[in-house]
Order: C-alpha cells, then sequence, then structure tokens
C-alpha cells in the first residue's frame, strides 16, 4: 500500500532502516468478540506500521469501521471497541512510504457498490496502478485516496456480476506487483496473495474459526494455532460454509521478501516455512565465518541485529554482551527541528553501557545499513566510552536500489551503498573495519528454497516491472 507524495518536509528525520508499510489481520469467530481479538492481533503487528490503524467488523448485515491516526492504543483509545460488534473483522496498521502521512489514507477503506458493502486491508505495493488508476478515471472512477489499494477496490466492484469469486480473480490477474490482502464483506472473510508472494500471509485456526495475519506472532497472541501460509496466487474465502481455497494464478517465480528475515518480521515469526530468529541467527554465524575478526566483545544493534550478533558470537569465539542498551519507551520515529536534536534523538533511544565498553575492542553487529546517519552516530558514542576498536559486522549485503514492493527503502540517491564503496562507507561512519554479509551466504542459509526470494534491493534483479518513480507524483494530495 503506498501513497503518492514526492516531497519530505525539510525537518523529517529520514529512516536509517527499511521501513515496512503495513500490517493487515483477519478473524471469523462466531460468537467471540471479533474487535477486541484484532485489537490484540493488530497490537502483535505494530512494528509494521506505527502511522495509523483501523477495524472493520462484519455482522452478516452491514460492516462497521472505526480507524484513524496514531498507534493501535492511540486510535482504540475509548469505548470504539465495544460499539464494533460482528462475527468477522479486518485490521490494518499503516507506515506511509514518503512524507507526512493523512488520515484519508488510513485503512481499512470501506465502500458501498453494486454489489453491496466491502472493506479492504493491503501490505505491499502495485507496480501497474499508474496505469491502473489512469484506465479507471477514464472510466469515471472518482479517487478518495492517494493509495493504490483504492484501486484494487475500484477493480472488484467494476468486475462483480453477482459472483464475488469471479471478481476477485479477474482482480488478481489484472493487478501486478506486490499485495497480501485481507478483504471483508457483510458474509465472507476473504484472503489474497500475489502470485510471486512478495508480502508474507499466513492462515491459522482459533476454535471454530479463522484467523488471517501477516506474521504468525499475531496468530499466537490471540490463541490461534499456524495451520498453512496462504500460497502465492491463492484467495481463501471464509464463511459460514467453512474456508474455501482457489488457486486461481499458479505461483511465478517465488519471490518472498528476503529483508523480512533480516529486519522487518517478529523473530517469533514463522514465515513460509521459516522462522525468523533460527535465520538471523545463522546469519550471524555465516557472517562470523566470512569475516574473522580479532576482538573482546561481540555486542548488537538492538534489537534486530540481537540474534545474528549471538550466532557470530558462537562462531568467532568471542564473547557477546549487551553493550548497547535500547529505550522501550521509544515509539514512532519522531521529526526534530534541529541538528543538534536529531543527534540527541539517537542517544535517547540507545545508551552504551560505559563499564562494559571501555577499553575493548568491540565487534558490533547490526542488521544493515541504509544512508549510515545512524550508524556514525552509534560508533561516535563508543568512541566516547573509551573502546579501542569498533568492527562493525552486517547480516545483511549492501543496499543499493530502491523497493518497489512495498518496502521504503529510500531513493537511490539516499542510499549509502549506492554512492560509497565498503572501505569508503566504513571512513564515514568512523569504524575500523566494515563487513556486510555476502549474497551467496545469506541465500545458502535457506538451503534448496535460496531462489525463492526477491533480493532486489541488493542487486537490482526486479522480479516484476516496476512503475518509474517520477510517475507516481502525479497523484500527489499535496
Amino acid at each position: 500500500m503506498v501513497s503518492f507524495r514526492p516531497g519530505l518536509p525539510s525537518n523529517m528525520i529520514l529512516p536509517d532502516k527499511p521501513r515496512e508499510e503495513c500490517g493487515v489481520f483477519g478473524i471469523f469467530a462466531p460468537g467471540r468478540d471479533v474487535a477486541r481479538l484484532t485489537y490484540y492481533g493488530l497490537y502483535a503487528l505494530q512494528h509494521r506500521g506505527q502511522e495509523s490503524a483501523g477495524i472493520a467488523v462484519a455482522n452478516g448485515k452491514r460492516l462497521q469501521l472505526h480507524k484513524g491516526m496514531g498507534l493501535v492504543p492511540e486510535v482504540f483509545s475509548g469505548d470504539q471497541l465495544s460499539y464494533l460488534k460482528g462475527d468477522m473483522a479486518i485490521g490494518h496498521v499503516r507506515y506511509s512510504t514518503t512524507g507526512a502521512s493523512h488520515a484519508i489514507n488510513a485503512q481499512p477503506l470501506l465502500f458501498r457498490y453494486a454489489g453491496g458493502m466491502i472493506a479492504l486491508a493491503h501490505n505491499g505495493n502495485l507496480t501497474n496502478v499508474t496505469e491502473l488508476r489512469s484506465q479507471l478515471m477514464a472510466g469515471g472512477a472518482v479517487f478518495q485516496s492517494s493509495t493504490d489499494s483504492e484501486v484494487i477496490v475500484n477493480i472488484i466492484a467494476r468486475s462483480d456480476r453477482g459472483d464475488l469469486k469471479d471478481a476477485l480473480a479477474k482482480c488478481m490477474i489484472d493487478i501486478k506487483g506486490a499485495y497480501s490482502l485481507v478483504i471483508l464483506t457483510v458474509d465472507k472473510l476473504i484472503a489474497m496473495r500475489d502470485p510471486n508472494g512478495f508480502r508474507p500471509l499466513c492462515l491459522g485456526t482459533l476454535d471454530n474459526g479463522f484467523v488471517v495475519a501477516s506474521e504468525s506472532a499475531a496468530l499466537g497472541t490471540v490463541g490461534a494455532g499456524l495451520l498453512r501460509d496462504v500460497q502465492p496466487g491463492e484467495i481463501v474465502i471464509i464463511g459460514k460454509n467453512g474456508l474455501e481455497s482457489y488457486q486461481v494464478l499458479q505461483p511465478r517465480r517465488r519471490s518472498h521478501c528476503i529483508f523480512e528475515y533480516i529486519y522487518f518480521a517478529r523473530p517469533d515469526s514463522t514465515i513460509d516455512g521459516f522462522n525468523v530468529n533460527q535465520m538471523r541467527r545463522a546469519m550471524g554465524r555465516v557472517l562470523a565465518k566470512e569475516y574473522p575478526v580479532d576482538a573482546d566483545l561481540v555486542i548488537p544493534v538492538p534489537d534486530s541485529g540481537t540474534a545474528a550478533a549471538r550466532g557470530f558470537a558462537e562462531v568467532a569465539g568471542i564473547p557477546f554482551e549487551e553493550g548497547l542498551m535500547k529505550n522501550r519507551y521509544i515509539g514512532r520515529t519522531f521529526i526534530q527541528p534541529t541538528q543538534d536534536m536529531r543527534d540527541l534523538a539517537v542517544r535517547i533511544k540507545l545508551s552504551p553501557v560505559r563499564e562494559v565498553l571501555a577499553g575493548k575492542r568491540v565487534v558490533m553487529v547490526d542488521d544493515s545499513i541504509v544512508r549510515g546517519t545512524t550508524s556514525s552516530k552509534i560508533v561516535a558514542m563508543l568512541r566516547d566510552c573509551g573502546v579501542r576498536e569498533v568492527h562493525m559486522c552486517l547480516s545483511s549485503p549492501p543496499i543499493t536500489r530502491s523497493c518497489y514492493y512495498g518496502i521504503d527503502t529510500s531513493n537511490e540517491q539516499e542510499l549509502i551503498a549506492a554512492q560509497m564503496s565498503t572501505e569508503e562507507i566504513c571512513r564515514s561512519i568512523g569504524a575500523d573495519s566494515l563487513h556486510y554479509l555476502s549474497l551467496e551466504g545469506l541465500l545458502n542459509i535457506f538451503g534448496n528454497s535460496r531462489d525463492a526470494f526477491c533480493t532486489a534491493c541488493f542487486d537490482g534483479k526486479y522480479p516484476v516491472e516496476v512503475v518509474k518513480p517520477q510517475e507516481a507524483g502525479k497523484y500527489s494530495l499535496e
């Protein structure tokens, strides 16, 4: 789900990590408080989006919706959940790609059309949205938001001739790119995943019902058990007659986002058969084999570097220590008006443990570097604590290309690895050495499934044709 806004405020702290755009959740559980269960499911997915949240509920006759800007507990801070009654629900947490977010883009999106009421929540990014939007507008379609998710709803509505399944299949054929969708009608919960399987989507069971979610961690939060992943190209329809599955499109070259395992997903999630924590630990082990370092301590940049740091320490035979403490009360990335305040923001989020670090040669393990700004500040903090050497090791290859499949990685001019060599980056951030996990080493961790991943952000090999970034700005709300 992408928003088309070409500019960034001048005082915005640009992210030094890729940003996942959205998390989706859906539940069919007659007799249960589905709105509250969806609330807890979204809470478990909060890391996937912190700008807006919403829940739509169906009671067999109509849909009800509440959404707003902010974190899940901020949007649902009052009695909103008590008014959302029904047997099934969908929910969404959102992170927009660029610029300020707008309330009108918050999801789920809710519409009335000839086939009735429909709500939709989307994780991903359509790559042919410019063409589709132009065609729909030429046919008289009116758009209220700047999200490509609204294009999907329009296609479904125009294709529905009394058979929703056929309309969904037609939509899947027309749209290109990355999408994991949860859709709600008055009596059905629907899940759809694109034929490449870019974005994750799993299916679970709960008593006499079903749950779908971006990550399996959300299933466990509401007491559901993991049944399986929604397959690429599959449509799942859940209602009073149970679960129906339709393999509308045969899976193309599977292109699961490898950054889910490196950074985005929760460590306790299992995605497409691989546990995230185990994969991150394996990345650290391979990294240590590729780059032996003579040092006294291995420390992680919490939290996404922790598992890889443990794996590195295991193979290297170097003690693991928590040399950086993360402020657990820091929520969304915030805007600061001056450079001094931006520097202070890093120190608020991370604090070095001087007694652990002083006088030591340190291997610092992180998942990735996007722009290098945060890494340089962390290295400087370690130097201030008396660290003798800082060897930075990253559990991903260099990020040299932008993502067009539902992740905000900044444009290539802002990606430090696209502009500098490893040696130049090392000098830029002030480290004694800098080591990236090789792409070959990363893929080998997944064994026979090594060819099932999208690695375009590393090697520029895009599985699906991408929209030109300059075309996206044509549909700006600003």
